[in-house]
């Protein structure tokens, strides 16, 4: 179901905002026998990103100290990961998670789509000249190296070939985009995989949900029903994650989520990422769509699967609201 909806974030600036009162606070938090968890939660969740940029500046400035390995000192395990990721510029965050998806035992092919299948393309242009100057390595090379062929093509032109911008609809054009799609898949013995590829990836979103109306009303299935029939694998992931987030991104993620925590186990990477990452994009609006899937809310969902420092951290960024 296609809705349009106005990006909510969970994590806002904070109003009366003092980094060097803050930085005074952190620093008594880790000094000394112990380390008050509590505080660095209160101060960090409550800070948005560019916030906590000034909190480590001044904690250097004036307490001559890294904030970053302070905190990697005191902390551990799944409560370090959140705070660190919190304390990284976003497209540093992402560049890390894209390079430790790659370089793992084997290649997490969900992370990569969840990473980079969701960005705009000044998001894209921002992870892919940080990952450059973090890593030496052109992002679409490395991926390339790493992946299948096939997988490594769809991923070069989602960060190669520009999105058309936002806004951009061409009904007649859809009509014809449609039938093309049509053509390439149910039409056809095997799939022309590249006219997928093309068009699922630089058309706007906009002009996708239109796409994806027509191929309907004309061929009587949807486009979701299309891909089922067509892919599988690590491109039927990718290409229906296009498809998700052109109709509504936060049922995306919302999703991920509820796979992240399903069944035995907790996948805690992508838990920490997702509600890293979208806390300051649409993570209220993700925690909406969650309740109304899974009648239950994300934050009980978090509760029960985890614990401790790490439990709290996660629970204030996601907020009460």
């Amino acid at each position: 179901m296609t809705r349009c909806y106005l990006p909510l974030p969970t994590i806002v600036p904070a109003t009366h905002f003092d980094a060097s009162a803050d930085a005074i606070l952190l620093r008594k938090a880790m000094k000394g026998f112990g380390t008050d968890e509590q505080a660095i939660i209160d101060i960090l969740c409550a800070r948005s990103n560019a916030q906590r940029q000034e909190i480590s500046k001044a904690f250097n400035r004036e307490l001559d100290r890294d904030l970053m390995k302070d905190l990697q000192f005191e902390l551990g395990g799944n409560f370090e990961d959140v705070i660190l990721g919190l304390m990284l510029p976003p497209e540093v965050y992402l560049c890390q998670q894209i390079r430790k998806a790659i370089d793992g035992i084997s290649v997490d092919e969900k992370a990569l789509v969840e990473i980079i299948c969701v960005q705009t393309n000044d998001q894209i242009k921002a992870i892919t000249d940080c990952y450059k100057n973090m890593y030496d390595r052109v992002l679409v090379q490395h991926l390339s190296s790493k992946t299948s062929e096939r997988f490594s093509l769809l991923l070069t032109m989602i960060i190669e070939d520009a999105r058309d911008p936002p806004g951009m609809i061409d009904p007649e054009l859809a009509v014809n985009q449609a039938k093309q799609l049509c053509k390439a898949g149910e039409d056809k013995f095997g799939t022309d995989e590249d006219v997928f590829y093309k068009i699922l990836t630089r058309a706007s979103f906009d002009q996708l949900r239109c796409i994806f109306k027509q191929y309907k009303n004309l061929f009587g299935v949807t486009i979701e029903q299309a891909l089922t029939a067509e892919f599988s694998g690590e491109l039927y992931d990718a290409l229906s994650s296009i498809v998700e987030c052109a109709q509504m991104t936060p049922q995306f993620f919302a999703k991920r989520l509820h796979e992240a925590m399903n069944g035995i186990g907790t996948d805690d990477a992508t838990l920490i990422r997702i509600i890293v990452s979208r806390s300051e994009i649409d993570l209220q609006n993700i925690k909406d769509e969650f309740e109304q899937m899974y009648n239950k809310t994300l934050m009980s969902a978090i509760r029960s699967e985890t614990s401790g420092d790490y439990k709290q951290t996660l629970c204030a960024l996601i907020g009460s609201a």
